[in-house]
Parts: structure tokens; sequence; C-alpha cells
């Protein structure tokens, strides 16, 4: 499915880059290896130079990414999608906010100015909502479980809450209601996308009632928009905790399968 050219090993990010987004003393913490024990509670790793030296890695990657879409039409990061991470602190899994860092890298390099995040993770991406809160030219979008975590939500630019038990028709109708109005208002000129697969029926914590083949269709549909409007795409996987890793690799995959089919071939 990927050819050996198409890959690309990113570096680790600089770190006057995540402080665009992240503050000086959260970033010395993750570097010293200052976190407090209730801080990592609250992450959910043990902290370690080689967990931060990760995210690094990961925050570059999305970076990059943006540099391959805007040429490409699209570029995955088979990492990423780090959402609950706010500026002074990480929750969730989640260490430093790839998807902030890399649109406020933009932002600052002038390379764009109207970016669109969608977040079809099953968790409301309340760290990017938080970040952008106050930033005009970031808008986020969040379609997400109401009773699922993060409990105390975040206003993202707008959030579509999803009851439990939603199944493909239910969640592809609100996809098709919200995302193409949202395009033509906001006239983005990169959208990130997180394309978790947590919100599959086998997924232990998604709550969720959605296929294999509903998920594809969410990734066709949302690629389709961008590419009909030659919008630059980057993504990130984000969540999946299905039982069966086999169910959680094969839908990632299909993302990319289908990013290939519309972007490239």
């Amino acid at each position: 499915m990927i050819r050996p050219e198409e890959m690309f090993r990113p570096g680790v990010c600089a770190e006057e880059v995540v402080m665009l987004t992240h503050t000086r003393g959260y970033l010395d913490k993750l570097v010293h290896q200052g976190l407090s024990a209730r801080e990592q509670r609250v992450i959910g790793f043990p902290q370690s130079e080689a967990l931060t030296r990760r995210e690094l890695v990961i925050t570059q990657g999305t970076i990059d990414c943006c540099r391959y879409a805007m040429t490409n039409g699209v570029s995955l990061n088979v990492a990423g999608g780090t959402h609950h991470a706010f500026a002074d602190r990480g929750e969730g899994f989640c260490l430093l906010n790839d998807f902030a860092v890399a649109a406020n890298y933009l932002l600052h390099e002038g390379e764009a100015s109207r970016i669109l995040i969608v977040d079809l993770d099953v968790h409301q991406g309340n760290g990017t909502a938080s970040i952008f809160a106050n930033e005009p030219r970031v808008f986020t979008f969040s379609m997400h479980g109401r009773h699922n975590y993060p409990f105390h939500k975040e206003r993202s630019g707008l959030d579509v809450a999803l009851e439990d038990g939603l199944e493909d028709e239910g969640y592809l109708a609100l996809l098709r209601e919200h995302l193409p109005g949202l395009l033509d208002r906001v006239k983005p000129e990169v959208v990130f996308f997180l394309s978790g697969v947590d919100i599959l029926a086998t997924d232990q914590f998604g709550k969720l009632r959605v296929t294999p083949e509903g998920c594809r269709r969410r990734d066709e549909f949302v690629f389709s928009q961008l590419h009909a409007r030659g919008i630059p795409c980057v993504v990130a996987m984000g969540g999946g905790y299905s039982k069966d890793i086999r169910i959680i690799v094969e839908a990632h995959c299909a993302t990319f399968r289908v990013a290939r089919e519309i972007f490239i071939d």
C-alpha cells in the first residue's frame, strides 16, 4: 500500500517551536523529568526520557506532514492526534499537542492564516479547544461522545455531541450535515484531520456502534470534501482501543487506503 519513497522519518521538534504552543515551565518538566506523581497519573504514563523524545518526534512528524500535504494534497502521521494536551499540562495519554504545535508553526511562519482542525476521535479534543479558544485563525470542530472522556468538555469552535450507541447512518448524517458548510464558511488553507478509530463498535471505551465500513466511509467523506475543494489535509491516527489489535490496525490502514484512492491514484 505504501512505497518506500513515500515514507519519511521525522527528527526531534525544536524546543522553540514547541513553545509556540506549550509553556516553558511545562516543557522543562518533560525534558528534565520533573512531572509530579499526580501529573503522571493524569497523563497515564510514567515519565521517561524516551517518552519525551517520542512525543517530540511525533510532533515534528506532524509538522513535516504539513509540508508534504501542501505539495501532494495529503500526508499522514502513523502516530499523533494527541489532542488532550493543554498548553501547560498533559492528560489522557497526551503530553504534547501535535496538531496545535503544527498549526501554530504554520501561523508563525506565515504559511497559513486560516486553519481548520477536524477532530473525529470519539473523545473531545479538549486540549486543542482550550489552546485555540482565543485564536480566530484556527477553527476547531469536534464530533465526540457526549458521555465519554473528558467528562469536563472545553468549548470548540463547533462541538457535536454524540449519543451512546450511535450507528453508521446516524453518525455519517451528522458529519454530512456539518462538515461541508463548515469548509465553505471557514475556507481553510489547510485541514488537520484526527481520524481516531475509537468510534468502532468493538472499541472498549468508545460507546458508539460504528462498523469498520462506516469508519471507512467517514474517512472517504472527509477526504472527498477536501479534495474537491483543493484543501491540503494533514492526518493523525488518534485513538483506538478494540481488544483485537488487528481491528485497530486494519481500520487505520483503511484510512491510508482511502487517502491514496482520493488524493494520489
